[in-house]
C-alpha cells in the first residue's frame, strides 16, 4: 500500500513514463496533471485494466453531469443498469437523487458532475475492495482537478473512504458535516440506495436527514 501511495505523489512527473500504459496496471502513476480533458481520462476509463473488475464489466462508468458544475457528487460504483448504461446514477438511486437534487432547485444537468470512487461494477453489487479503490482513485482525484468543483458530496460510506481514507467513523456519525479535501468543502451524506431501505419520513429519519442536508449543500453554495 505504500508502493502506491508513493506511485501517486506529487513528485512524480506525467512526463517520466508512457501515457498509453496508465490504463494497463495500477503500478503506473496518474500525478496530478496527467490528463488535459476528461475526455482523455474517459478513454482511458473505458480501455483500463488497473484491476479485476474491468473483467466482468459491460461498460466502464466515467460520469454525467456538466464538466463545470459547482457541486461534484461521487458515489460508491456501478449498479447493474449503470454497467449496463455506462452512466452513474441512472436506477432507482439515481431516480432519487434527481428528486433530493430538484426539491432544493439544483439542476442535474449543470449544477452537478456525478461519479463514483470506482469505474466498473463490482460483482453482485458488493463494495469495492481497498485495492480496487486504490487502483481506481487516481482517475477520480483527475476528475476532481479537472472540473475544480466548489462543492464535494461523498454519497456513503466508501465515498468517505475514497476521499477521506483516514476518516474512521461510520456515515451514520458524520453525515451532514462540512469537512473539508484539498481546500474545497466536502460533506458526506446518506447514499440514496440507504433511503430507499428507509423510506420514512418521521424527523430524525434518515430521509429527514437529508433533506437537512441538502439544504445546508444549497445555502452553502448560494455562499460563494
Amino acid at each position: 500500500m505504500t508502493e502506491q501511495i508513493d506511485l501517486f505523489s506529487d513528485a512524480a512527473s506525467a512526463a517520466d513514463f508512457d501515457l498509453e500504459q496508465i490504463p494497463t496496471s495500477a503500478k503506473v502513476p496518474i500525478p496530478p496533471g496527467t490528463y488535459d480533458s476528461l475526455e482523455k481520462l474517459g478513454e482511458h476509463c473505458r480501455h483500463c485494466q488497473r484491476c479485476g473488475l474491468a473483467e466482468g464489466r459491460t461498460h466502464a462508468v466515467v460520469s454525467r453531469g456538466s464538466p463545470t458544475a459547482p457541486i461534484l457528487i461521487i458515489g460508491e460504483g456501478p449498479g447493474q443498469n449503470e454497467d449496463e448504461q455506462g452512466l452513474p446514477f441512472v436506477g432507482k438511486s439515481g431516480q432519487l437523487l434527481e428528486k433530493i437534487l430538484a426539491s432544493v432547485r439544483l439542476d442535474s444537468q449543470k449544477d452537478v458532475y456525478i461519479c463514483n470512487v470506482v469505474k466498473c461494477r463490482p460483482p453482485g453489487n458488493r463494495n469495492p475492495t481497498a485495492a480496487e479503490i486504490s487502483a481506481c482513485r487516481p482517475y477520480l482525484l483527475e476528475q476532481i482537478r479537472m472540473v475544480d468543483p466548489k462543492i464535494i458530496l461523498l454519497t456513503g460510506a466508501t465515498a468517505v473512504k475514497g476521499i477521506l481514507p483516514q476518516e474512521k467513523r461510520g456515515i451514520t456519525k458524520i453525515r451532514g458535516q462540512w469537512m473539508a479535501f484539498e481546500g474545497r468543502p466536502c460533506m458526506p451524506i446518506f447514499h440514496p440506495a440507504y433511503l430507499l431501505r428507509n423510506p420514512s419520513r418521521d424527523a430524525g429519519s434518515p430521509k429527514w436527514l437529508m433533506w437537512q442536508d441538502i439544504q445546508a449543500v444549497k445555502e452553502k453554495l448560494e455562499e460563494g
